[in-house]
């Protein structure tokens, strides 16, 4: 039924639910299922090849290199990407996969939000989800509803047209941003998200993974947003300007007392606020070009195809 279609399910320590995962695939037609292990302790690698799926060993560590790496090992046009958890339902495969299989979508997201069972997340990480969720529809101008669910399918064209860098956790983020950057066909689809089995232990951190998420979602802003990169970096700059003006007018006005060199420090800092946000719609205005150019080639080879 999924001929053309590949499983990809990155692990790491995975034995209690790996098998199971597998199974479910199968029993949707999902014959073609890569397992990527990080250096497993555990038995999931074995696991894994006895229900069927072909293993690899990731080269290096993190869930964004064992992506990166499995995808160049796959032939099929589709992939479907999950983790080996057991938090995800293998019966939403086919709601996931129907937008990209049909041409209507280069990208698919599960949501997991529309439909989590309880004790599936924690307060925490609620709070972080949607924290990271609203940043990303304002620093890159799309909502996904859920930059971060390991519940998606791509083809294989539009996952090649992308940049990612990131070895962590952080893959979900720049995937989610370069659709944005490339201007990809996003769907978003409700899935279920279910409690982590009790003897499977969790590979994520909620603050340090979550952390370097932020990072990585300020960090790309340099490409796809620069007016919100450098604004916001130069906006403080000026806020510290004022701040610091203030401060010195009033120790002059009501106390009489000068402070010169924190004088130049809030000059200084005011010059480089508004150099940066200066600096920030020009960077702007040349990514706009830029992507009106790319349109217009792009439409250019359409036309010429046909």
């Amino acid at each position: 039924m999924y001929g053309d279609v590949c499983a990809l399910i990155p692990t790491l320590n995975e034995a209690e639910t790996i098998g199971s995962v597998i199974d479910g695939l199968r029993e949707e037609g999902l014959e073609n299922v890569l397992v990527a292990d990080g250096h497993s302790t555990d038995e999931t690698r074995e696991i894994a090849r006895d229900h069927g799926a072909t293993v690899f060993e990731q080269s290096g560590s993190g869930k964004g290199q064992a992506v990166r790496e499995a995808v160049r090992r796959i032939d099929a046009t589709y992939v479907l990407m999950l983790d080996g958890d057991g938090t995800y339902r293998t019966e939403d495969a086919p709601t996931v996969l129907e937008p990209v299989v049909s041409g209507d979508a280069d990208h698919v997201v599960g949501d997991r939000f529309a439909n989590m069972e309880s004790g599936a997340m924690t307060r925490l990480n609620r709070v972080g989800n949607s924290l990271i969720n609203r940043a990303f529809a304002r620093i890159h101008g799309h909502d996904y509803e859920d930059i971060l669910s390991g519940y998606r399918a791509f083809t294989r064209e539009s996952f090649e047209k992308m940049s990612l860098t990131a070895d962590g956790f952080g893959i979900e983020t720049e995937m989610a941003v370069e659709c944005a950057r490339h201007n990809q066909t996003v769907r978003v689809v409700d899935i279920t998200y279910k409690p982590r089995p009790e003897d499977s232990e969790t590979n994520l951190h909620p603050v340090t993974d979550g952390a370097r998420i932020i990072y990585t979602l300020y960090r790309l802003a340099k490409t796809n947003n620069p007016l919100f990169y450098f604004g916001s970096v130069g906006g403080g700059a000026l806020l510290l300007s004022l701040v610091l003006g203030v401060y010195v007018g009033y120790e002059w006005f009501v106390r009489g007392v000068s402070h010169n060199v924190i004088a130049v420090a809030a000059g200084v800092a005011l010059l480089f606020g508004v150099q940066l946000i200066m600096f920030g719609v020009l960077s702007d205005l040349f990514v706009t070009l830029h992507r009106e150019q790319l349109r217009r080639l792009e439409q250019h080879q359409e036309r010429s195809e046909e």
